[in-house]
């Protein structure tokens, strides 16, 4: 069943991408309660953010389309949809107990099973598809960096209190 048409999946995908990187581009708010913060020197400027969010969101929907049309049958592309939406679920959670509850320790535990979750995403893919497995190590490696990033805020601001 693998080889599935191009057309409905890209729209799909972008159409979610679109949502997930919409949704929690409208919940940061990097003014106010972000600009009392103290930053690591190393953070990048705030123009960088958005760069690369959009090309980790358009790989993001490139890997799944590439891994839906090469999953052998419909329940491993449903379990693929799946993952993906799970992932996306995670990735917004972050941008809510970071920037909307202003908890970046509940975000850094948060992010430490987004970041699994694009490992078992890298994973599920490679079974299917070398490229859709390939096509998410800069999304793994950009959380990595936005790891590094939370953890720093929290070691120069913490504690936190709800």
């Amino acid at each position: 069943m693998g080889n599935r048409p191009w057309g409905l999946p890209i729209a799909i995908a972008a159409i979610a991408a679109i949502v997930v990187a919409g949704v929690g581009g409208t919940m940061t708010d990097t003014t106010g309660w972000y600009q009392t913060l103290r930053l690591p020197s190393w953070n990048p400027p705030p123009p960088a953010f958005g760069m690369i969010w959009t090309v980790v969101f358009t790989l993001i929907a490139a890997s799944g389309v590439n891994a839906w049309r090469a999953a052998p049958d419909s329940r491993s592309a449903d379990t693929l949809i799946g993952l993906f939406a799970l992932n996306g679920a995670l990735n917004v959670m972050w941008t809510v107990l970071f920037f909307q509850l202003r908890r970046p320790d509940w975000a850094f535990v948060e992010l430490a099973m987004l970041w699994f979750s694009i490992l078992v995403l890298i994973v599920a893919c490679g079974r299917f598809s070398r490229s859709a497995a390939l096509l998410l190590l800069p999304y793994l490696a950009w959380v990595s960096v936005a790891g590094a990033l939370n953890w720093q805020v929290i070691q120069l601001n913490g504690p936190f209190a709800g």
